[in-house]
């Protein structure tokens, strides 16, 4: 079995060259618009997230809107996502605080962006990373369970809080967001949760899954 940092080496060099140029799924243009995409995609496909973000921003289209916005008016441009309830209520609340003590601008601080309402440490990651450019590694259950399929990390990292740690530690900084990224969609359509597709797989020979499968 591969040693954890020749493990992580092989992932770099792969998909450095396999994926170099990687990119979120997610429609957006700005900080907001992320921060409202990622806030929506929780427990949700980007694909369906992509499919109502254009009438909102359209509507909404800055933290000011938004903020002036009703729960019931933000429902009806997101209703058929997952707990779309909460989520309009989050959103508004998130664009009101961001509009009352941050100017009307999304903040650039894992401190201050999960100050907002509806904002974890993982949405804040995501923003971290890709709007501002931040070495900020997102966990999420792709990510949670690619890592621990690799051996990336110990049995004993059971949060994501945890996985987010081993990653951030072992990954070359320059790499971290992007290894995000190559984790997150081999978990999506490779390493998939019920039934992942092992066979043909690069990282097969690195694999704690498939070697004891």
């Amino acid at each position: 079995m591969a040693r954890k940092s020749d493990k992580y080496k092989f992932i770099v060099e792969y998909f450095s060259e396999a994926q170099p140029d990687v990119e979120s799924e997610l429609n957006y243009s700005n900080p907001y618009e992320l921060l409202v995409a990622t806030m929506l995609a929780a427990q949700c496909t980007d694909k369906r997230v992509n499919m109502v973000t254009p009438a909102l921003f359209a509507s909404y289209p800055t933290v000011s809107d938004l903020a002036k916005a009703t729960e019931e008016e933000v429902l009806s441009y997101i209703k058929s996502v997952s707990y779309p309830n909460s989520k309009a209520k989050h959103l508004v609340q998130m664009a009101q605080m961001a509009d009352s003590d941050f100017g009307g601008e999304i903040p650039c601080t894992m401190e201050e962006l999960t100050k907002l309402p509806g904002v974890g440490r993982k949405t804040a990651n995501v923003v971290l990373a890709f709007a501002f450019g931040e070495a900020a590694m997102p966990v999420d259950t792709h990510v949670f369970r690619v890592s621990h399929r690799l051996g990336l990390v110990p049995d004993s990292a059971k949060t994501p809080d945890a996985v987010e740690k081993e990653l951030v530690k072992h990954f070359p900084k320059e790499y971290i967001s992007r290894a995000h990224h190559w984790l997150l969609l081999h978990g999506r359509y490779v390493c998939t949760a019920r039934k992942p597709h092992c066979d043909g797989c690069a990282l097969a020979g690195i694999c704690e899954l498939a070697v004891s499968s």
